[in-house]
């Protein structure tokens, strides 16, 4: 275990996606009484409110895993224009964290509570923002956690807002420039 939380970022040890061995490494904390969290997500354009967040969450034990959406589920959950940062690099910028230990990505494949189900935390840690478990589902997954805690935002925007504005930024320059087009065109008309 040394190897994996010792010195150095030690990526390719801290992202861990076959579940046996994923199971194997979180027994072996257990068995050394580390308080295992979980939490899940998307983590697109990680800004300050995700790092708060992670932070938050990671207070509630010794050791955090973070089951990240993979890119297909991100499609599916977000839209098809989803995610903005591939999951290659959304994984690696959570392992930069350091209030992140373990990661995992969770396929389009899993279920929603597939993860939990493995992982049996000692805390699980939702957000209030997570659309896709309502509160009255999170209460499904008690019986596999020791402790479900539910986080308000920790930031001020979140992705979606800054991609919506992103967006609305661009379609008001496109339709300046149109317009702006139109009219030198119209003008060009007029002279001739």
């Amino acid at each position: 275990m040394n190897d994996t939380f010792g010195p150095g970022s030690n990526l390719q040890k801290r992202l861990i996606n076959d579940q046996t061995k994923l199971q194997a490494t979180i027994d072996s904390l257990k068995i050394l009484g580390l308080k295992v969290v979980l939490t899940q997500g998307v983590y697109d354009l990680i800004h300050e409110g995700h790092a708060a967040y992670l932070e938050k969450a990671r207070s509630y034990g010794d050791i955090l895993i973070v089951a990240v959406d993979s890119d297909e589920l991100t499609k599916i959950r977000k839209g098809p224009k989803r995610p903005i940062v591939p999951q290659a690099e959304r994984v690696n910028m959570l392992l930069h964290l350091r209030h992140v230990d373990l990661v995992t990505i969770k396929e389009a494949n899993h279920g929603l509570g597939d993860i939990i189900k493995l992982v049996r935390p000692d805390v699980m840690v939702f957000s209030t923002t997570t659309s896709d478990v309502p509160p009255e589902e999170a209460k499904s997954y008690e019986q596999y956690c020791g402790q479900i805690v539910t986080l308000p935002p920790q930031g001020v925007a979140t992705t979606t807002a800054r991609v919506r504005n992103l967006t609305i930024e661009g379609a008001e320059t496109l339709a300046k420039e149109v317009s702006d087009l139109i009219t030198k065109f119209l003008d060009q008309i007029k002279a001739s």
